[in-house]
Order: C-alpha cells, then structure tokens, then sequence
C-alpha cells in the first residue's frame, strides 16, 4: 500500500515538471489592448510617444492631465501651451468641447490623435469622419498598411496590421488644413485654425503606437505630426484621462446611459420605436397568452383498490372457501338489488323469473345456481372449482341485461 502511494506521488511530481517546462518553452504573446498609456510598454501603449514628445520639447517639463479638459482649463491661463491627447475613442461633453475650443482660441495647440472623435466637437469645429469599425474592433485583414505627413510627402510610414482606414469626410475648407493621408490619399489627418490657436486631429491613433513607431524610421512621423506647433510652448501637457474613459459623462459629471443614447438619433430612434413594441407587446399579446391550467389527476377508486387488496390477502392464505363465500354473498346481494328477487329459495321460479329479467339463459343460470350450491354444501374448495365458480357469475355479468 505504501509503494503505491510513492509510486502515485512521483507520477504526479514527474506530470507537473512536464507540465511546468511546456509553459516555459511555449512563446508569451504580447497583449494587445489598445491603451495608449505613456506607461504600457505592450505594442498598443503610447510610452514611445511620451518619450518622443519629451525629446522634442526638452525645454518644457511635461505635466500629466488626469482630469476632465474643462476642469484644467479652469486652473490654467496659457497662451502658448501644446496638450497632446492620444486615445481610442475621444468622449467629451458640451463644457469640455467649449473648454477646448476656448483653450485654442487663446492662442494654444490641441493635438488629438483618436479612432473616434466625439461628434460633438466635430460639429463644433465642422467636420466628419468616416470610421472603418472592421478595423476598429478587431474584425479586418491583417495586411501592410500605411499613412504619410505631408511634411514628408513622399515617405509612407507603413507597418503590418489593420489598415488605416478612418479618413475625414467632411472640412471646413475656410478654417482648415490637410496635414495627412492614408494609403487611399483619403485625409486621415488636418489642422484647424481657431482664434490664435489650432486644433490637431488625427483618426487613427494607431499611428502613434508603439508598435508603430519602433517600425523601421516610423519615429519619424511622430515629428513630422508635430512639426507646426511651437519649438518652445508656454507648457506642455500629455492626457492621461481620455485614453482610460469609455463612456461619455452626463451633466453632473456621472456616465449615463440614458442620456448617451439620447445624443445619437440613431440610438434615440431605436430605443423609442424598442419601447412602443414592448409597450403593445404587454398590452395585446400579453392577454392572447392563456396561463397554463394544470392538468388534474382522475379520482381514485379506492372502493376496487380496497376490494383487490382485500383479494390479494385471500389469495395468499390460500382460504379458498371465504374467498367462495364472500363471492356468492357479493353475487346474491347484486341480485336482490338488481332484480328484486329473493335469493333465500332458489327453486325454479326463481330460475325463470332471473332468466327473464336478466336476458341470460335459463340453462346458464341453472348451472350457475347448481355451482353455487355445490361450492356451500363442501367443506373444503379446491382452486378449479373456485375458478369455475368466478367464470360462470363473470359470465352473467357479461350477458345480463
């Protein structure tokens, strides 16, 4: 028993050994979710970009924004600052579109590098973007794709990965500049003048990746990108709350659901037309449906159930004789009860007058009352004669009338 026990003790040790160098030698793949942290190091964090910006502005120390735009532009006063913002999706508000706008006009730049662009500050600023949501979530080709500055025109930075598809559809051509394009020369990047500042705004934060940076010479269109702001800006400052936001926030500075859906008319239209369905639903299918009625069991005959118990008990003593008596008694009183005849003589009257009202013959009677009389006058019945016996009266039941 002992070895047994050792032997199944080194088995599993040996298992786990195996097991454990499997995971060593099998390659880790890299995560990659799409952060655009300045401190995620993985292909899809923006620390290659942080330090790119630190690199161009050396003059400046960058101070690192953890809070809604309108709440910082109320604790700054900045004329000549850079805020550089690299984020999946872009979600502001009313106060923090204005905040932004106002932020500019005083003669600043905003850099925006995001896949989605809140439409509430597109239509401050005049603009759409078409959005290739195959790519954006993760359900394109893999292939090489690229975007070029053109401040380099005639470099495409390229990598492989999903294509750079987002592209601006619409600009306010008065007030703004294309600084950018895709592999199609669609416009994926544009600068807008506004006030004594502008506004940068790129559809494809991939392009500031990573991943795509360590690409070949691909640090350089982080450059090029930046290449019209200030050498020496007021300050600069690198966001660290919009690329962690996914959901945009309601007046009170809480997300709601509620109140994102009523921003889009899409969603609007198809949350009201949802709740009049349901609403007619409750109202006319709900009466159509009938609830399910139980089905319920039959009454139980316990009368037959306790006259075959009864049986069985006869049956296993074996007492032939009380079996027969109970029989004849049980059958004379059906006859007293069903004919009105009197059972105490039988004779043959009696004969013919229960072979008339029952409809049985009068011989099969006969033969039925000569049994009985046979069963009562023996003292001992065997089971042949008590079969006969409940043949015959089953016999009369059958075809009586």
């Amino acid at each position: 028993m002992r070895n047994t026990f050792t032997y199944l003790f080194l088995t599993l040790l040996l298992a786990l050994l195996l097991f454990s160098c499997q995971k060593q030698q099998e390659p880790k793949l890299p995560v990659l979710k799409e952060t655009f942290s300045k401190k995620d190091n993985n292909p899809f964090g923006a620390s290659i970009a942080y330090r790119q910006v630190e690199a161009l502005y050396t003059a400046n120390t960058i101070r690192n924004i953890r809070q809604p735009f309108s709440k910082t532009w109320k604790d700054i006063s900045d004329t000549a600052a850079l805020y550089v913002c690299i984020s999946q999706a872009l979600l502001v508000d009313e106060e923090e579109a204005d905040a932004m706008l106002e932020f500019v006009s005083q003669g600043n730049d905003l850099f925006i590098a995001a896949g989605y662009i809140d439409e509430i500050l597109q239509e401050k600023i005049n603009c759409r973007t078409k959005i290739n949501l195959n790519s954006l979530f993760g359900f394109a080709d893999l292939v090489q794709t690229g975007t070029r500055s053109l401040v380099d025109p005639d470099s495409t930075r390229s990598y492989f990965y999903y294509p750079f598809n987002n592209y601006f559809t619409k600009i306010d051509t008065g007030r703004t500049r294309i600084v950018g394009l895709n592999e199609k020369l669609q416009p994926n990047s544009i600068v807008y003048f506004y006030g004594n500042g502008k506004i940068y705004l790129h559809c494809d934060p991939r392009a500031f990746s990573n991943y795509f940076l360590l690409k070949n010479n691909n640090y350089k269109y982080m450059q090029q990108s930046l290449a019209f702001t200030a050498e020496v800006p007021q300050h600069v400052y690198w966001d660290d709350y919009y690329n962690k936001l996914r959901r945009r926030r309601d007046g009170d500075g809480n997300f709601s659901t509620f109140s994102e859906i009523m921003k889009h008319p899409p969603l609007k239209y198809a949350f009201w037309t949802g709740l009049v369905l349901l609403l007619l639903y409750v109202l006319f299918g709900g009466k159509r449906i009938q609830r399910i009625i139980d089905q319920r069991k039959p009454n139980e005959n316990t009368t037959v159930t306790f006259t075959e118990t009864i049986g069985r008990l006869y049956l296993q003593k074996k007492d032939n004789r009380n079996i027969s008596d109970k029989m004849i008694t049980y059958f004379n009183e059906f006859i007293r009860n069903k004919y009105f005849l009197n059972t105490n003589v039988v004779n043959d009257d009696f004969i013919i007058s229960l072979s008339r009202k029952s409809g049985v013959p009068k011989d099969k009677v006969e033969s039925l009352y000569r049994s009985i009389a046979d069963v009562q006058a023996s003292e001992q019945v065997d089971d042949y004669r008590l079969l006969s016996l409940n043949e015959q009266i089953q016999h009369f039941h059958k075809n009586k009338n």
